[in-house]
């Protein structure tokens, strides 16, 4: 197998080969290091390359039977691997305890070779880091790649992989798949396990899961990773049927609620407006109602969620300092993660109780509007991917904390609601701009309703294909 034949096969593809005997896992992982040395300088996605990548376990069956993986630098865990969370502070940090998701992947016959870059924390929707420097967008090297799984939507969009870890606590599966031209669902909560270690992380707004190419991979991961565990707290409900088999089910007609107004204070692009309309349209052509759908919450609100968190999370910040007898100082932290770290020392801690009221009263009232559609569609982005260095990065030392949070709303407008919500939401790649780069739009599915999203998601992968779509930059090439 060529170098773009490797990266022309979503990693569906790549396993049936691999049960055909047609190549093996080994095979798969020296042409993912060849994509790796031939990209990532010019990208800089993956911050580590095993050097034990050809030996780690598995990889002997599974619906992924064999195909590379890599994990991102935050979130779910390896044991014994370096994880540190893009930032200085945790630099060499190395977890005793691996997670349920890892456990779960080699199951499905992943082989993780490596790990990706992030922003520090993941607290910024951007590419960036002090510690591991700008991961490159292939579509346009000059932009960001998106975050907080920036590496890891670098590295599918460039062919290192076809199929990669994620995480998602505000935007960060989604956001990177717009601006990479992937597919990025960030499932319901509770779907895929955060055990053993962080069941609760973030209250439960952050979910595990993965970029990839196709709607089929997105379904194939759904089947291989969704599962609870005795002590998690969340537990979506359980699945009627596999995924996969709701790849050739027919959808029936739904109720969809179109997003065609802001629902933040950053002003969607022409472009953007015009592929959610062009979208919307194609809806109504396979017979789907089509509803126009207010914003259904309060920036404010929203913003002040995080406020009221930060003292929490600087609280668990310090007591990992401390675990590592390291200062927080400009020395170990950015600066925007600094300021949001002295703003929650300064401010009072909320008790729990009143942080989990004020999460169940948003929820509610965002659930009395849209629960009442079978989907919603809006878009992921409501801008282009910008340029490197933009007001929204860690690094930038402008911004106070509380302004930082409200931009963080303002520019994620679409997308941190369903997160305290728990609704699922998948980013698909349906439209490029004139110049050429990638337009995601996100479909909302009801809470616990990934089957309706996997088979919306195949209708429209149907009518506007994607995959002919490859960036500048791509392994092969």
């Amino acid at each position: 197998m060529t170098l773009e034949e490797y990266t022309s096969h979503d990693a569906t593809g790549l396993a049936s080969l691999v049960d055909a005997g047609d190549i093996t896992p080994l095979e798969l992982t020296r042409l993912a290091r060849q994509a790796y040395e031939q990209t990532n300088p010019s990208i800089n996605a993956v911050i580590e390359f095993y050097d034990d990548a050809e030996v780690v376990p598995g990889c002997d069956a599974g619906l992924f039977h064999g195909v590379p993986f890599l994990r991102k630098d935050a979130g779910a865990a390896e044991a014994g691997r370096l994880q540190e969370c893009g930032s200085r502070l945790l630099k060499g940090l190395r977890p005793q305890t691996g997670s349920h998701f890892f456990d779960r992947a080699r199951r499905g016959g992943l082989r993780v070779i490596g790990r990706t870059a992030l922003p520090e924390f993941g607290t910024s929707g951007m590419s960036e880091s002090l510690l591991n420097g700008i991961t490159q967008n292939p579509w346009s090297l000059g932009r960001s790649a998106g975050g907080s799984s920036s590496g890891a939507a670098a590295a599918v969009a460039a062919g290192i992989v076809p199929i990669a870890h994620a995480s998602d606590g505000g935007g960060s599966i989604r956001i990177p798949a717009a601006w990479c031209g992937l597919v990025g669902l960030n499932p319901s909560r509770g779907r895929v396990s955060n055990g053993p270690k962080v069941q609760d992380s973030l209250f439960g707004f952050s979910r595990q899961f993965v970029l990839c190419r196709s709607v089929r991979d997105m379904a194939a991961a759904l089947d291989v990773f969704s599962g609870s565990y005795p002590n998690d707290p969340f537990a979506a409900p359980e699945a009627k049927r596999p995924y996969l088999e709701e790849m050739s089910l027919p959808t029936g007609r739904l109720r969809v609620g179109i997003a065609r107004t802001q629902w933040g204070a950053v002003e969607v692009e022409p472009e953007i407006s015009q592929a959610v309309e062009t979208t919307a349209s194609l809806l109504e052509d396979m017979g789907h109602i089509v509803i126009d759908i207010r914003p259904p919450y309060d920036p404010s609100e929203k913003t002040r969620l995080w406020k009221i968190r930060s003292p929490h999370n600087a609280r668990i910040l310090g007591n990992d300092a401390r675990s590592l007898n390291r200062r927080i100082d400009a020395s170990t932290i950015e600066p925007i993660n600094l300021k949001i770290y002295e703003h929650g020392r300064r401010n009072p801690v909320i008790p729990i109780e009143e942080i989990v009221e004020s999460v169940r009263q948003f929820q509610n009232s965002v659930s009395e509007l849209i629960d009442m559609f079978d989907v919603l569609l809006t878009p992921t982005m409501p801008v282009l991917p910008p340029s490197h260095g933009s007001m929204y990065s860690t690094t930038n030392p402008t911004l106070t904390a509380v302004e930082f949070m409200a931009a963080d709303t303002a520019l994620y407008q679409y997308l941190g609601v369903f997160n305290v919500t728990g609704h699922p939401s998948v980013s698909l790649p349906l439209a490029h701009s004139a110049s050429g780069l990638p337009i995601g739009l996100q479909i909302v599915g009801r809470m616990g309703d990934e089957a309706t999203l996997v088979r919306i998601s195949r209708d429209l992968e149907e009518a506007c294909p994607w995959h002919h779509r490859k960036p500048p930059l791509r392994a092969g090439a």
